[in-house]
């Protein structure tokens, strides 16, 4: 079907029925010469470049870049003020109180927020009133760059160097400098608060098992069952069943019926030393050197805590006594010392010596004899 409209512009086109051959040709040659389209939108160009007043008055100028320096100024104090307040500010029970909230966190969160506010907005003001505001346009072209346009970018990032003032105004650079370097420090302060390091407390004190070398467990301190903590018979177990285990410790109260352990001391205690109980038949398994005497009747434990990125195992294969992690699919063998079967685990998990006591029930002969966790605690 043709659309009346070309039948319109057909007729009234006087050059209809003309072909290529009757367009001009093109001095010296007999190829015809297509004329140009014209850009559909022409190009308006920049409008005059107006002057603000630090361009043209020096006391303006010196007025602004002091303002900057002020902001960054005021960033470290912040900075300062955030350690001071991770300090001095008390986080237990009797905590400090600000408007009904506990006043370390008003203060971390506070002084942390302005000093990087105020970095951002001396940055800003920087840039609107001392840097160069001329407008610039640049072409798109091709992918690689020639020669030619390598140079030209070098020349434009001196310029823009220049331009930014970094190198004549050293009162901005280094107040800048200042506020950015001590933002390091609430960082390496918060590293504190990742957890227990070897030979170091934790901010609320000592307590068994504190560091990453060790655990709660301890010689005689009975396996109990994770969330109720009723102690596990040896006998009352089948061939292939798991379960998961914690020491007794977790569970233990004083003479008032207070817990022994608690809050944060709790999570730190049962992070590092929760474990996987595992019954198979005897002959199924492999001791390593020294382990012989580590398994009752074919139970045998292990830290429930990957050796790679430290998250829990639990998912059993109870005919091959493979133990898979879910996060990263680290596979161990129970059976053979929990060594790395699969996955990018390093090394295997940490064996818990078994014993019985008298009533039959299963206790540790000593806590873990290697870091558990990830493998990057160790530096052997």
């Amino acid at each position: 079907m043709t659309d009346a409209r070309d039948h319109e512009s057909h007729e009234n086109d006087p050059h209809e029925g003309e072909s290529s051959q009757n367009l001009p040709d093109a001095p010296g040659g007999s190829s015809p010469v297509v004329p140009e389209s014209a850009e559909p939108i022409p190009d308006p160009g920049l409008p005059p470049h107006e002057w603000r007043p630090t361009d043209v008055d020096p006391r303006q100028e010196k007025r602004a870049e002091r303002q900057v320096a002020g902001l960054f100024g005021l960033s470290a104090l912040c900075v300062l003020l955030f350690l001071v307040a991770y300090f001095a500010l008390d986080i237990k029970d009797d905590h400090d109180i600000v408007g009904n909230y506990g006043a370390s966190t008003v203060a971390l969160g506070t002084t942390l927020g302005l000093a990087l506010l105020l970095i951002g907005v001396g940055i800003i003001q920087w840039a609107r009133k001392l840097m160069g505001d001329h407008e610039i346009s640049e072409l798109r072209h091709p992918a690689k760059s020639s020669d030619e346009d390598r140079a030209a970018t070098l020349a434009a990032l001196n310029a823009g160097a220049e331009e930014s003032g970094i190198t004549r105004r050293p009162l901005v650079r280094n107040s800048l400098l200042g506020a950015v370097g001590l933002l390091g420090l609430p960082a390496v302060v918060l590293l504190r608060d990742l957890g227990p390091t070897p030979g170091q407390v934790t901010r609320e004190g000592n307590y068994p098992g504190a560091g990453l070398e060790h655990t709660v467990w301890t010689k005689g301190m009975r396996v109990v069952r994770d969330v109720v903590g009723t102690p596990i018979r040896a006998a009352d177990l089948e061939i292939g069943d798991l379960v998961n285990a914690v020491p007794e410790a977790l569970f233990a109260v004083n003479e008032e019926g207070e817990p022994e352990i608690e809050g944060v001391e709790l999570q730190v205690a049962k992070s590092k030393a929760a474990a996987i109980v595992v019954r198979m038949e005897p002959d199924e398994i492999i001791p390593g050197e020294g382990r012989e005497n580590w398994s009752v009747d074919g139970v045998i434990c292990y830290s429930k805590i990957c050796t790679h990125v430290g998250c829990p195992i639990s998912l059993y294969e109870r005919t091959t006594h493979h133990v898979l992690c879910p996060c990263h699919q680290s596979t161990f063998d129970l059976a053979d010392s929990a060594r790395v079967v699969f996955g990018p685990a390093a090394r295997a998990l940490p064996q818990l010596p078994l014993g019985v006591d008298e009533e039959g029930y299963l206790v540790a002969l000593s806590d873990f004899t290697e870091p558990v966790g990830p493998s990057y605690w160790e530096r052997g």
